[in-house]
């Protein structure tokens, strides 16, 4: 398994090494070893989720306040389109994102480190996100903004065919700076 850093500070792409043959593949999907040596405590996480979605389907830009939450996510079936937004105050790439296209068939894994907003849209029908999270979710500490913000200009590559109330009815970044950390 490899890591590689990006451009945003502390988002790393997980890339594995599938085995292929006769019967299908076999891949590992989380390595704590090389967790580890990429600066992540893999006992860090406490809680593992998954969400399946229709095709066009937007979830997000979620992100926690207080202590933040990381996240490592992969695509568990189906394509999904995965956007990271840096949304800590003091880093240098303050509002910029980042987007990764996550596959069953290749078991890659994107790192969200504490203080950046995630969203992704389904490629497929379905599609099925795994998530592991470092902390037990505590609904007060929820921050969503919008997936349309027209500052962050994320481009979704398939008309959007449903959104919760939540994410459509989100705020727009400037108004919720304020309450991001740091």
């Amino acid at each position: 398994m490899q890591v590689h850093k990006t451009e945003l500070e502390g988002v790393l792409f997980f890339e594995p090494t599938p085995f292929s043959d006769a019967r299908g593949w076999f891949s590992r999907t989380f390595d704590a070893a090389v967790a580890e040596s990429a600066g992540i405590d893999p006992a860090a996480f406490v809680q593992d989720s998954q969400s399946r979605s229709h095709r066009g389907v937007v979830r997000g830009l979620h992100l926690r306040t207080g202590r933040g939450e990381a996240k490592l996510v992969r695509c568990s079936y189906g394509r999904i389109y995965d956007v990271v937004v840096d949304l800590r105050p003091a880093s240098p790439t303050f509002g910029r994102w980042l987007a990764f296209t996550l596959a069953d068939d290749v078991q890659r894994s994107v790192y969200i480190p504490a203080g950046c907003g995630h969203g992704w849209q389904a490629l497929t029908e379905p599609a099925d996100m795994h998530y592991r999270i470092d902390r037990a979710h505590d609904p007060t500490e929820d921050l969503t903004v919008h997936y349309r913000d027209p500052q962050l200009a994320i481009s979704w590559p398939l008309p959007v065919t449903t959104i919760s109330e939540r994410d459509d009815t989100a705020p727009r970044l400037a108004d919720v700076r304020s309450q991001l950390g740091g």
